[in-house]
């Protein structure tokens, strides 16, 4: 870590398509990040090392003239555009040539030998931190602000941006993987992650990704225009609206969500009210995590 702390360091932000990446909101928001930088692409993995093309399929895609082509999963790291003129990025405002983007799809095979590839390019880059963007499904309703938490496992940078230690125990995603290389290198980390409502899972989520702009904005102090974001997620919770108005069992559960997450957030909370709450959440769940017989069904799928 430099001596000037964490975020003012140069650092790098990543995000991968796939498990990681509910609502496609952790690449969303990179790929807007991307757009509004002076960044190029400074290195790509060979993806015939990392990709099970069957798990990982290209896609066929149509351009403007006509042209079909393949795009093939991958995995880019973009740096800033040393040929850019300097004034040109200082509607920024503040200086962004310290910002490194990692986005692609998460590898499925070869993860140890593909996280030492990103440290040792890190490291060749004088990386001194990254910022790890992911998103899951959680029982959170579309009709509130999206829950947005940070962690970290380094000591130092938990103290300096006042955050916690993640108690997560389980399944991990390459993330993880990463974070734990990075750390055991002396590059400390930050996991940011947002809560995306579960029963709209097979739909992107501009909602979460702009609680996740929001959030970078607010921890690396740069200006990010959000272009047609704002009334992408307008649009995206008026139309959850709708599908809820047309689904009394869909309807009734959010409004559970909904008063359980009023409840947490309420100032007068205390641990026992939000114990209680949570318990009574459950009983009518259920009581083992999963929907009650007058819960939704189809959108608790995980995929």
């Amino acid at each position: 870590m430099t001596d000037n702390g964490f975020l003012r360091g140069r650092l790098l932000l990543v995000a991968f398509e796939g498990w990681n990446d509910a609502g496609e909101a952790a690449t969303g928001a990179l790929k807007l990040l991307k757009d509004e930088l002076a960044v190029v692409p400074i290195s790509e993995v060979d993806t015939e090392e990392y990709f099970d093309f069957q798990f990982n399929r290209p896609t066929v895609t149509v351009d403007d003239d006509g042209r079909r082509g393949l795009v093939w999963p991958e995995a880019t790291l973009y740096g800033p555009d040393t040929a850019m003129d300097p004034l040109a990025g200082a509607e920024q405002g503040a200086d962004a040539d310290h910002v490194y983007l990692l986005i692609g799809t998460e590898p499925s095979r070869n993860w140890k030998k593909f996280t030492t590839e990103v440290i040792s390019t890190a490291l060749a880059e004088d990386i001194t931190g990254i910022v790890l963007l992911g998103a899951m499904l959680a029982d959170v309703p579309h009709t509130r602000p999206i829950s947005v938490f940070a962690t970290s496992e380094n000591p130092l940078v938990r103290s300096e941006l006042d955050i916690e230690r993640s108690s997560y125990e389980g399944p991990v995603g390459i993330l993880s993987v990463i974070s734990e290389a990075a750390e055991a290198a002396g590059i400390p980390t930050v996991s940011i992650w947002a809560s995306v409502p579960h029963y709209v899972h097979n739909a992107p989520s501009p909602k979460a990704t702009l609680a996740l702009i929001d959030k970078i904005e607010e921890l690396i102090e740069i200006t990010i225009d959000r272009g047609e974001l704002v009334d992408e997620s307008t649009a995206w919770e008026s139309g959850i609206d709708a599908l809820a108005g047309e689904d009394e069992d869909m309807a009734a559960y959010i409004q559970q969500l909904e008063q359980a997450r009023d409840t947490v957030d309420s100032p007068e909370a205390s641990g026992e009210a939000i114990a209680q709450e949570f318990e009574q959440y459950l009983r009518k769940r259920g009581g083992d995590g999963r929907p009650g017989s007058d819960g939704p069904g189809e959108p608790w799928r995980r995929d």
